[in-house]
């Protein structure tokens, strides 16, 4: 038990003993210092101590620190040994003046190191080391990366590399010259930048390395590619477009190193070329126009540059232009015009129609069908760069032909490769002929098809009737897509003869108007040729341009025997009448028959029918020697032998007065004759059919190519002459009977005679 007494004399102590150390200038406060340098460099495995001594408390708590985490702690003096952390125990220990040794300090190492000293009631002191631990800078190397140094790329970097060692300074160098950062040049860890390069940062790039314990120096040379600059396209022979066939060249060139190589592309074909980059295109195509684009490139670092020019390569488009005039809903008139093909495609107008339109290629303009168009002549003009052309056409009754056709040639030639121009004509329907074709359909039902050939310009609308009813194309009548044809179907003929078919071609210039009065089945003419030895025949024959017929029955009348058809198969028959031979189909006109005895007489005809319905028999030939006369035959000898002598004195005395008006006539004054009259007399002999062509017999399809001929002399088919001069018609070389024509064939009218006199 401790008693106040004893507690005033303590007290009393401690404060004479905190004067005295007052007085003497003394405290109580623990200072930590360091006992050396607080940077520290270091050789990788070399032992290392950061010394330190303090003041001021006995037995302070040692805290050593790596950064922020602690690797050690301990009370000076302790008996219990340091605590140091696990994973530095190999390397870290502390001493009895608290100092940390580093054995074999490893590169990891390098760090701020604080030691921080505790004392109860003292406070707290510390002191901060620098430990930088370096190795020894082996193999450095300066790369230059993958690819050259080139102009105007963003920037170009130099990096060294070491196998080993800790860089504590590095030093650029260009050439002899320090480099110093700025905005050309900039230094990023282990690398130089050389913003945006240029032709003078070609040259020697050196670094220098180094650390307390080493020092190392590398150098690359650089050398700045540059180039290609944009590149300078020409042509040779310069010309502003050239023409199919044409030779030419394309030079590409530009500065650059090393010099660039010429890479042309033209759509998807690409061609390279050695510099200088010439191109060279022989016999140019249209094909080949177009867009070429040159690009040089630099080999050694793909830099490319890259310019392009169009090359004109023009074609004139094909034959000349066209002119035409079509109907429209059969009251307006379109004007066409074309020019087809070429490069580029033409450009054409109608300046009389509308000066402000034009087009490409083709051009179309509708006008109201009127009187002011008829006979007015519109010329359309076609532009193209390497040749103008135009054509004209004019709306009147005339058809169209070309210029340039000679009239002293029976046949134009088809070559036009002379003419630059074309003048065509359009108007009104003219006269044509129907044409009627017979044909039986897979149900038995007579198909009857009319065909209204009618030649117009603008082409003309067809409109059918039947007597006074039109046709809408029902059943049993059909009518084609262009109305030009009609069908008519039924099984029975007779029905096909009850009314008048009526055809209108119509435009808005005029329309035509033809009546078809079908008929039955019937022959309007029939031949007969035999051979040398008479023991074949053949058997002609012909048929109405308007006759129904589907087939026909060849019969022959003679003695009793075989005969054999063009197929082979054999019929007999008796002498006795007409039989049956062969039987042919409605398109055929004519039959062979074989193996005839030429001293035998046989009689042939025809049967003309419409499915079953047979029409008239044609008028019966006769091959042979003959039969004899039969009654009928004298009896008309001997009435005709007196009508023979009358008619021969009749002829006589038509004779005798001939010669006396004659001589009369000679005794009187003669004139001149004029020219025009020469010419009227001997212009006829121009019509006289050749004597080769002016035979009884028609060919097989004469009737079939009469209807033809009808429509060549109506749409003014004209051989070797055109307007008011005489017009030479094939149908002058068929023979036609006065019941077979629709219309009378052409005449030549002669100038009126003039009459001359001569004063005596």
């Amino acid at each position: 038990m401790i008693y106040p007494d004893e507690l005033g004399r303590i007290g009393a102590f401690c404060l004479a003993f905190l004067l005295a150390f007052t007085f003497r200038g003394a405290s109580c406060e623990l200072v930590v210092s360091p006992l050396g340098p607080t940077l520290l460099h270091a050789l990788v495995g070399d032992n290392v101590t950061l010394a330190v001594s303090f003041t001021g408390a006995p037995d302070p708590v040692v805290l050593w620190s790596m950064g922020d985490a602690t690797v050690g702690t301990w009370v000076i003096n302790s008996t219990a040994p340091p605590d140091i952390a696990n994973d530095r125990r190999n390397v870290l220990s502390m001493d009895a003046t608290g100092s940390l040794s580093f054995v074999h300090v490893p590169l990891g190492y390098t760090s701020n190191y604080t030691v921080e000293m505790a004392k109860s009631g003292l406070g707290k002191s510390s002191v901060t080391f620098s430990l930088k631990v370096f190795d020894v800078i082996q193999n450095v190397a300066l790369n230059e990366p993958s690819g050259s140094a080139r102009e105007g790329a963003a920037r170009f970097t130099l990096q060294y590399s070491m196998q080993r060692g800790v860089v504590e300074q590095q030093t650029w160098f260009f050439g002899a010259t320090e480099i110093q950062a700025n905005s050309h040049y900039s230094v990023e860890g282990s690398s130089l930048v050389i913003d945006r390069p240029n032709r003078s940062d070609t040259g020697r790039y050196t670094v220098l390395l180094k650390n307390p314990f080493s020092l190392v120096t590398s150098g690359v040379n650089v050398t700045v590619r540059y180039g290609p600059d944009e590149p300078v396209l020409e042509t040779r022979p310069a010309r502003p477009f050239y023409l199919e066939g044409d030779s030419l060249s394309v030079s590409c060139t530009a500065d650059g190193f090393p010099p660039p190589t010429a890479e042309w592309v033209f759509g998807t074909q690409t061609t390279v070329v050695a510099y200088p980059g010439v191109l060279h295109l022989p016999r140019v195509q249209t094909s080949n126009g177009g867009l070429y684009v040159c690009t040089l490139l630099n080999a050694e670092t793909g830099v490319k540059s890259q310019n392009n020019l169009t090359l004109n390569i023009y074609a004139r488009p094909a034959g000349h232009s066209t002119c035409s005039v079509h109907s429209v809903n059969d009251v307006d008139l379109q004007y066409h015009c074309q020019w087809p093909g070429g490069t580029p495609p033409a450009r054409l107008s109608f300046p009389a129609l509308n000066a402000t339109r034009n087009g490409v290629g083709n051009l179309s303009t509708i006008l109201p069908a009127s009187h002011d168009l008829d006979g007015k002549t519109v010329t359309c003009m076609a532009d193209h760069p390497v040749e103008l052309s135009n054509c004209s056409i004019t709306a009147g009754t005339y058809f169209a032909f070309l210029q340039f056709i000679k009239p002293t040639t029976c046949c134009p030639p088809t070559d036009f490769s002379s003419r630059t121009t074309t003048t065509s004509f359009s108007g009104a329907p003219r006269m044509f002929l129907p044409v009627v074709t017979t044909t039986v359909d897979p149900d038995g039902k007579i198909v009857v098809t009319i065909d209204c050939l009618s030649v117009a310009s603008p082409p003309a609308l067809v409109l059918w009737s039947k007597g006074s009813e039109d046709i809408a194309g029902t059943a049993p009548h059909q009518i084609s897509g262009d109305t030009a044809q009609l069908q008519i179907r039924d099984y029975i003929v007779s029905n096909f003869l009850l009314q008048n078919y009526t055809c209108t071609c119509r435009n808005p210039l005029g329309s035509q108007r033809r009546e078809i009065q079908l008929e039955g089945p019937s022959i309007s003419h029939s031949g007969l040729f035999t051979n040398h030895n008479g023991t074949i025949v053949t058997l002609t024959w012909e048929v109405p341009p308007t006759s129904i017929v589907t087939g026909f029955d060849v019969q022959m009348k003679g003695p009793n025997s075989q005969s054999r058809n063009l197929s082979g198969t054999q019929k007999r028959g008796s002498s006795a009448g007409f039989h049956t031979i062969q039987q042919k189909p409605g398109r055929a006109r004519s039959a062979d028959i074989f193996f005839l005895d030429p001293k035998l007489t046989y009689g042939f005809r025809v049967i003309p029918k419409a499915r079953t319905t047979a029409g008239q028999p044609s008028v019966v030939q006769t091959a042979g020697p003959g039969e004899g006369l039969s009654g009928s035959a004298i009896a008309g000898l001997a009435a005709g032998i007196p009508c023979g002598l009358l008619l021969l004195v009749l002829l006589g005395g038509l004779i005798y007065m001939c010669v006396y008006l004659r001589r009369n006539k000679s005794r009187q004054t003669r004139y001149p004759k004029p020219r025009a009259v020469e010419k009227a007399v001997t212009a006829p002999a121009e019509l006289t059919p050749h004597p080769l062509l002016t035979g009884g017999l028609s060919s097989p399809d004469s009737n079939r190519l009469r209807q033809v001929v009808f429509l060549m002399q109506h749409v003014g088919v004209e051989c070797c002459f055109f307007g008011r001069f005489t017009v030479f018609h094939l149908a002058c070389f068929l023979p036609q009977t006065s019941s077979e024509r629709s219309v009378a064939l052409p005449a030549f009218v002669p100038a009126p005679p003039v009459r001359t006199a001569t004063i005596v």
